[in-house]
């Protein structure tokens, strides 16, 4: 089935290996990139740029201003968020990792949803806790809750381990995570943007919140 997409965060490792598998997809058929400035990330011609200011207070009118030109064409659309710090988040506060994580993608996701976009894919982290006394992965569970509480009918959360082929990620950490089992061991950043793709195809139609870890992410990957 054809499907359409709009992504944020689409520039950075993971969202980039996500975008790279979507344009490779015969079934994605436009694929519009979220961007704060220019960057000219892909040439292929189903590739769209739109370029917003983020931090904007319209930010989530704006994307529900967007979304129209690609649910009006009649194919299912899905809403991506891959924006994540990655490595940086320790150079940041709490509050800036707040303004980015749940701010600027809850407002992107609530745009999604009054645009009439019923379909959404999140990047978080595994062991992601609202509780949790760890500050990014409590960031993460808050912003699992805050996109949660959108109501999307399907919302897929991805949430990985060590990412093998990132470059904020060192090849022994890598090496050594492929010895721990689990979800808090090693996932292939392109197992992982295959799986997106696969939650793309696969989750349309379908409802309620799906949780994928590694392994999961890994099956997914095989049925893309």
């Amino acid at each position: 089935m054809a499907f359409r997409v709009v992504i944020i965060g689409g520039t950075g490792q993971v969202g980039a290996a996500v975008v790279r598998a979507l344009v490779a997809e015969p079934a994605c058929t436009e694929l519009v990139m979220v961007n704060r400035r220019v960057v000219g990330a892909s040439t292929d011609p189903k590739v769209r740029e739109v370029v917003l200011d983020t931090g904007s207070p319209d930010f989530s009118e704006a994307i529900a201003s967007l979304a129209p030109s690609l649910v009006d064409k009649g194919e299912p659309v899905v809403g991506i968020s891959c924006v994540g710090v990655g490595s940086g988040s320790l150079k940041w506060s709490e509050d800036e990792l707040k303004a980015l994580e749940v701010g600027i993608v809850g407002g992107f996701a609530r745009g999604c949803l009054a645009g009439s976009i019923q379909h959404f894919c999140l990047l978080s982290a595994v062991g992601s806790s609202s509780t949790s006394r760890f500050r990014y992965v409590r960031v993460m569970g808050l912003k699992e809750e805050a996109i949660e509480a959108v109501g999307f009918r399907r919302l897929a959360i991805f949430r990985p381990g060590i990412i093998a082929g990132n470059v904020h990620t060192p090849g022994y950490v890598a090496f050594l995570g492929r010895l721990v089992p689990g979800g808090f061991g090693t996932v292939e950043q392109d197992d992982m943007a295959r799986a997106f793709v696969a939650e793309c195809l696969a989750g349309t139609g379908k409802g309620g919140v799906a949780f994928y870890e590694n392994g999961d992410m890994r099956r997914l990957a095989r049925q893309g």
